[in-house]
């Protein structure tokens, strides 16, 4: 075997040990979830390695409805496509902690209307987001994001 494919396999299997725990990090707080509400988003992403996403959306959180704006980059991911996905958001006990930057790890694919695909989302206040997402395109979609959440 020479160094050079050794090399490579490490590098593969530290890759995907990095994105297996990205993407276990949702499963290992399931425990800790308490629904606070749900969310609706509309948003186009971009991505050729790099990713860029903006769009918009409302939570529905204690009986009112509030429309706010999303933006980010990140990595990972080839295509264009656009995302209309509704979720879930847990541990929101006050509304002043849903907006601010959130963490994101995301899979999904996208032919033509035919897509598949989940997204979590995380801030520093504890707030998770879990979003199954529907996107019509032509995008793999597979990485980590900063996600940027304002209200209008």
């Amino acid at each position: 075997m020479s160094k050079q494919s050794a090399l490579g396999r490490r590098e593969a299997l530290v890759g995907a040990g990095l994105l297996g725990a990205i993407l276990a990090v949702p499963a290992a707080r399931a425990q800790q979830r308490v629904k606070a509400g749900t969310v609706e988003i509309e948003q186009v992403q971009i991505a050729f390695i790099g990713s860029g996403n903006i769009g918009g959306g409302t939570l529905q959180f204690q009986g009112g409805s509030y429309s706010f704006s999303v933006g980010g980059l990140g990595i990972g991911g080839f295509g264009i496509s656009k995302m209309t996905a509704t979720g879930d958001v847990y541990n929101l006990r006050e509304l002043r902690q849903f907006p601010g930057a959130y963490g994101q790890a995301r899979y999904g694919v996208a032919l033509g209307d035919v897509s598949a695909g989940e997204l979590w989302l995380e801030n520093p206040n504890g707030v998770l987001i879990n979003l199954r997402a529907q996107r019509t395109g032509l995008a793999l979609s597979l990485g980590a994001d900063a996600v940027i959440i304002d209200f209008k």
